[in-house]
C-alpha cells in the first residue's frame, strides 16, 4: 500500500456525494482536523466512506461482481465492444499479472486506512459533544471488517491494517489468510456490541430505509464469515437471527431488489442522481438486437452453463435476466436491477436469502440435513420463492450439492459469490482447468485461485511477499 495520503479526509474520504439519508453537512466543508468533532461532521465521515466504497473499484459499475464474473464461469466475453479493456481481457482469460492496474487491493486498503482514522478519531472524542458516538464507531468497525473480508476473499494472505500510521501499515507483512478473518470477525462482533437494531440515518435518527449498516448487517456478514471459516454452528446461529427476526422476509423475485425491500439487510445508495450499475452489463438498457449493440453499451452476457443452470419454471430466470435473440444468436443476461429511476432500487449487498442458504449449509455440515431444523427446511424456503417444488436431496453429500447449486442461481452477479464459493468449496481448480482454455486462456493453475498483488505496493513495502505462483 502506498500510504502518502496526508489530505484523505478532505480530498477523498469525504465526497459525500451520495443521498446517504439525508447528508448531514456538505463534504467539502469538512476540514480534516474538526472531522471527528459532531455528529454532523462523523456521519460526514462515514458518508465519505460509503460514497468512496460505490465509485470506486469495489462496487462501481465494474466492480467485484463483475471482475469475478469474468474471472470464473459466470459471465461470458462477448467481443463486441471496443472498451473491453486488456485489464478486463486478462481477467476472463484468467492470465492477471502483478502488473495488471485494474486491481482493488490498494483501493482496499486506501478504505481500510480511512476507516482506522475514523476509529481512532471517534474513540479519542471524549468530549460528550457526540451523541451517537456508538453508531459512528460501529459503522467504522463494520467497514474496516467488510473492507477486510474482501482482501482475504480476493487475495487469501492479507496484511491486517488496525493503525492509520503509515509508517508503521509499510512494514506489516501479509497475515495468513485465517489470521484475517479473525480480525474481521474480532471487528464485526464489536459493532454488534455499538450498532443499533434499528437502522439510522445521517442524524442519528431511525429510519426505514436500510442504507447504513445496523446490528442485523453485522449478523449478517458474521454469518458469511463463519461459514467461510467453517464455523457451522456459528454461521447457523447468527443466521438464525436474521431468519427470525421479524424485520425482514422474502418477497417476489419481481421487489427483491427495490429501495423498499423486507428482504434487505444492508445496501448501498448509488449517486442521487444515478441507477444501480454495479454489473457492466447495467449500464444502459439491455439491447433488443444482439447482432448490434451500441460499442459502449453491453461487454459480458451470463455464460451458457450459467444460463442453463436453472431449472424449468424458476422465477429467478423468468424476474432476473433477460434473453434476447436473433436469428442466429441468443444471450442470456443478469438483469436484477431494472430501474431507469434513481433511487427505485440501492445495490444490496445483505439480503435474506443469503441467510437462508448459509443456515442450509451450516445444518448441512452438522448433520441436519432432513426432517426438523434441517438444511432441507431452507433450502425449500429460497426454493418455494423461486417457484420451485422442494429439493429431492436426502444425504448430507447431495444436499450439499444442491445448496451449491441453489447459491449459483440465487446470489448470480452479487459480489463474487460464484468465485468464492467454488474455492471455499474445493471445486475451483476442477472447473477452471475445464473453463479456462474456453474462455481463450492459457490455462489454469492452482495459484490462480488468489489474485496478485500490485508492484507497486511491493515496492513500498519490503515485508510484503508477492501472491505465490506470480
Amino acid at each position: 500500500m502506498k500510504w502518502k495520503y496526508t489530505y484523505c479526509l478532505v480530498i477523498l474520504l469525504l465526497t459525500g456525494c451520495r443521498d446517504y439519508l439525508e447528508i448531514p453537512l456538505p463534504a467539502n466543508q469538512v476540514a480534516g482536523s474538526g472531522a471527528y468533532d459532531s455528529d454532523r461532521s462523523c456521519a460526514a465521515v462515514m458518508n465519505g466512506i460509503y460514497s468512496q466504497l460505490m465509485s470506486g473499484q469495489m462496487m462501481d459499475g465494474a466492480g467485484v461482481g463483475y471482475r469475478a464474473g469474468l474471472y470464473t464461469d459466470e459471465l461470458q466475453d462477448l467481443g463486441l465492444s471496443p472498451i473491453f479493456d486488456v485489464d478486463e481481457l486478462a481477467l476472463y482469460a484468467n492470465n492477471v499479472q502483478p502488473g495488471n492496474t485494474d486491481n482493488p487491493w490498494e483501493q482496499l486498503y486506501f478504505r481500510i486506512y480511512t476507516c482506522n482514522l475514523a476509529i481512532e478519531g471517534i474513540t479519542a472524542n471524549n468530549t460528550g459533544a457526540l451523541h451517537f458516538k456508538d453508531q459512528w464507531l460501529g459503522e467504522a468497525y463494520f467497514m474496516r471488517a467488510f473492507l477486510h473480508f474482501y482482501l482475504a476473499a480476493l487475495y487469501g494472505d492479507a496484511v491486517v491494517a488496525t493503525t492509520s500510521d503509515y509508517t508503521v501499515i509499510n512494514t506489516i507483512p501479509r497475515s495468513p489468510v485465517n489470521e484475517v478473518y479473525q480480525q474481521v470477525i474480532k471487528d464485526l462482533q464489536q459493532a454488534q456490541q455499538l450498532l443499533s437494531v434499528e437502522y439510522k440515518d445521517g442524524k442519528g435518527t431511525v429510519t426505514l430505509n436500510r442504507g447504513r449498516p445496523n446490528k442485523a448487517a453485522a449478523a449478517a456478514l458474521l454469518a458469511r464469515v463463519y461459514l467461510y471459516t467453517g464455523n457451522w454452528a456459528g454461521a447457523a446461529a447468527q443466521a438464525t437471527t436474521l431468519i427470525e427476526n421479524a424485520a425482514f422476509q422474502l418477497v417476489p423475485p419481481a421487489q427483491t431488489f427495490l429501495t423498499a425491500s423486507p428482504e434487505t439487510i444492508w445496501s448501498l445508495a448509488p449517486d442521487m442522481a444515478a441507477i444501480v450499475d454495479d454489473y457492466s452489463v447495467y449500464y444502459n438498457d439491455i439491447p433488443d438486437v444482439v447482432t448490434s449493440f451500441p460499442a459502449s453499451n453491453v461487454f459480458v452476457a451470463m455464460s451458457d452453463s450459467l444460463a442453463a443452470a436453472f431449472e424449468p419454471g424458476d422465477a429467478r430466470k423468468t424476474e432476473w435476466a433477460k434473453t434476447v435473440s436473433s436469428n442466429t444468436l441468443t444471450y442470456v443476461f443478469p438483469s436484477k436491477y431494472k430501474s431507469k429511476t434513481p433511487g427505485e432500487e440501492y445495490l444490496v449487498l445483505f439480503r435474506l436469502a443469503e441467510q437462508y442458504l448459509i443456515r442450509a449449509e451450516a445444518r448441512a455440515q452438522l448433520g441436519q440435513v432432513t426432517g426438523a431444523n434441517s438444511a432441507q427446511q431452507d433450502i425449500d424456503v429460497v426454493r418455494a420463492r423461486a417457484a420451485l417444488p422442494g429439493t429431492t436431496a436426502a444425504t448430507q453429500s447431495a444436499m450439499l450439492t444442491a445448496i451449491d447449486h441453489e447459491r449459483r442461481v440465487e446470489l448470480f452477479a452479487e459480489a463474487g459469490h460464484r468465485l468464492f464459493d467454488l474455492r471455499r468449496r474445493n471445486t475451483l481448480n476442477t472447473i477452471m482447468t475445464i473453463i479456462t482454455p474456453q474462455k481463450g486462456g492459457r490455462g489454469w493453475q492452482p495459484y490462480m485461485q488468489w489474485w496478485p498483488i500490485p508492484v507497486e505496493d511491493l515496492k513500498a513495502n519490503p515485508s510484503l511477499k508477492q501472491t505465490t505462483g506470480y
